[in-house]
């Protein structure tokens, strides 16, 4: 029997829109990014043309990561996780966890093939929601 998870795509369960620095974004300022739309990662775009895919992602494990090793001072390219891990919009949810697991991050960048433009991003806590919500997991 297939339960809800099992019918969930990718666009189900992200949060939509991202917010986006460049790659020579100081970290105070990705920090107060996250703060300031109480997220938990930057996308980091390449600087080149729209329409490029995203170069990489800033979460706050990268930023505390910066902070215990006293390189706080430094910019959002030298800190993040690349290339950004992406995921369809339409995928199952499964294969968003797959891919979170394969390669050992927390959040994945949605795209979408009809914009040029990260659809938004799913994070192991939007996985966590899900399970949560899901009948007889409690």
């Amino acid at each position: 029997m297939k339960t809800t998870t099992d019918r969930l795509t990718v666009g189900d369960a992200m949060h939509r829109g991202v917010v986006t620095c460049d790659v020579g974004t100081p970290l105070s300022k990705v920090a107060q990014m996250m703060v300031g739309h109480r997220i938990h990662c930057v996308v980091v775009d390449s600087g080149e043309e729209q329409g490029q895919a995203p170069w990489g992602v800033v979460s706050d494990l990268d930023l505390a990561a910066a902070f215990a090793n006293e390189q706080v001072e430094g910019a959002a390219g030298e800190i993040a996780a690349t290339p950004a891990v992406t995921v369809g919009v339409r995928e199952p949810l499964r294969r968003a966890a797959q891919l979170m697991t394969e390669h050992g991050v927390t959040h994945l960048v949605v795209v979408d093939p009809r914009s040029p433009r990260p659809a938004g991003v799913i994070s192991t806590l939007d996985l966590a929601r899900v399970v949560a919500d899901e009948p007889g997991t409690t």
